[in-house]
């Protein structure tokens, strides 16, 4: 089983971004917990701050692997192409917020992820990477 994590805008700053709510720890840190906890799961990883560069990436990998787990950041309430790049690919999709965006400014609380994905984990930390790898796994 292959599943594909994609993290957007600055999400490569984790750990270092407003600990308050993004936590202390980097992505790769975390990233080494998550490749422990599902050793029979190949997880293969990809930030980027551009908008293209990950719509390259959906559309290189959502044909081949078992599913994405995706935080497009704020892309997440502007991107339609985002959107329309997850509606083409055959695999599934789960859209992730480390924060709980409905707690948060009112333009945070739009996704047009959302009504694409299978599901959405929001506001549970980074632990909603692994709920989303949980779910894959057992589809």
């Amino acid at each position: 089983m292959k599943i594909l994590i994609i993290n957007g805008p600055n999400l490569n700053l984790l750990g270092k971004r407003e600990p308050e709510i993004y936590g202390n720890r980097s992505f790769e840190q975390f990233l080494e917990e998550l490749c422990g906890i599902f050793p029979d799961i190949e997880l293969d990883y990809f930030q980027s701050n551009h908008e293209g560069a990950l719509l390259d990436r959906i559309h290189e990998a959502g044909f081949t692997v078992n599913g994405i787990v995706l935080n497009a950041g704020a892309f997440t309430h502007t991107s339609i192409a985002l959107a329309d790049a997850v509606a083409a690919v055959t695999a599934p999709v789960i859209e992730v917020h480390i924060s709980n965006v409905h707690k948060r400014e009112p333009f945070r609380h739009h996704s047009y992820l959302s009504p694409k994905c299978v599901g959405s984990i929001v506001g549970l930390g980074l632990d909603g990477y692994r709920l989303a790898i949980e779910y894959l796994q057992r589809k």
